[in-house]
């Protein structure tokens, strides 16, 4: 059997005539116009509950809390909806056991400011150039005013420290906060310019204080690897994804892999073959798209190898 599809030998010779064919649509970054995060948005494939219940938050204003297994799209619903309404790039959040809700709205860089005091020997209470060293964090950006709603997406939310969604709670009732650092001057300055986390855009904050026009669609993406408070939860409209059955599962992979037609004998048996396994254990369906790229490839091996090779892709999340 040969083994032309292996570009790594592992034997210790140099080889450098070798050529990787293209890559899968969802991990093509080649060019701009195959943007993996437009890819995930054209891709997804909604429900009618998950319509109706986007709506709701729309409509109501209201954070949309989004629960589900990894690899059911629970990310992927948030660039959905800003590529279907036209509201620009997603402002991502992600979460870790030591954010704070300070990390979201804004970074204040004072000791970068003072080291740029002393080098450029100007006096420390000069307050000119302040709003170049506070950058809006992705929650403090999506809450500056504009007519439409920017979408904002808190990237697994139950990773956060006990305090987080508690801290939350202002933020939602309120759409608006304050940065201290320029309340405190706002007689001297009324207006400040500063970074936003959207490339290479800057805005002007009056007296201190962000509030936003239109709320934010926010979308909150939890495993349910916890419990949350009700004060919480009752400010969130809930969303739990379910895992997609073996119809969803083709349309999924038509849509990845731009099938119009019927899929393979050989794509419809690994599709059959992954939702048999699913019953036994925790797959993303990812995994599935990897493996059918594997599979549709004219270099890759078959017999033994084959099977191998698709045993250890499709292993359970949960072994």
């Amino acid at each position: 059997m040969t083994n032309d599809w292996q570009i790594f030998q592992g034997n210790h010779q140099v080889n450098e005539n070798w050529n990787l064919p293209a890559a899968p649509s969802w991990r093509d970054f080649s060019n701009s116009e195959s943007d993996p995060k437009k890819r995930r948005a054209e891709t997804f494939q909604s429900r009618p509950e998950e319509v109706a219940l986007v709506n709701a938050a729309l409509y109501l204003r209201r954070p949309l809390l989004v629960t589900g297994k990894p690899g059911t799209g629970k990310t992927s619903l948030a660039y959905a909806v800003a590529y279907e309404l036209g509201l620009g790039e997603v402002l991502h959040w992600p979460i870790t056991t030591r954010t704070t809700l300070k990390d979201g709205l804004y970074n204040y860089d004072a000791i970068g400011r003072l080291q740029d005091a002393k080098d450029k020997e100007q006096k420390q209470n000069n307050l000119e150039d302040i709003g170049k060293y506070i950058n809006l964090g992705s929650l403090g950006t999506a809450l500056l005013p504009s007519d439409k709603p920017r979408v904002l997406l808190i990237d697994e939310i139950d990773k956060s420290d006990i305090d987080l969604p508690n801290d939350l709670l202002h933020i939602f009732e309120e759409g608006e906060f304050e940065i201290p650092e320029l309340r405190r001057i706002v007689d001297k300055i009324k207006e400040v310019e500063v970074q936003t986390a959207d490339k290479d855009k800057k805005a002007k904050i009056e007296k201190g204080r962000v509030r936003c026009k239109s709320f934010p669609f926010v979308i909150l993406t939890s495993n349910g690897e916890r419990d949350f408070p009700p004060p919480f939860l009752r400010r969130c409209i809930r969303l739990d994804i379910k895992e997609p059955d073996d119809k969803e599962l083709e349309k999924i992979v038509k849509a990845h892999i731009n099938l119009d037609n019927e899929l393979s004998p050989v794509v419809d048996d690994l599709i059959k073959e992954f939702y048999e396994k699913r019953q036994n254990g925790e797959l993303a369906t990812d995994q599935l798209l990897n493996a059918i790229y594997l599979v549709t490839n004219e270099k890759f091996p078959t017999g033994e190898t084959k099977e191998n090779l698709i045993r250890e892709i499709l292993k359970y999340l949960d072994s």
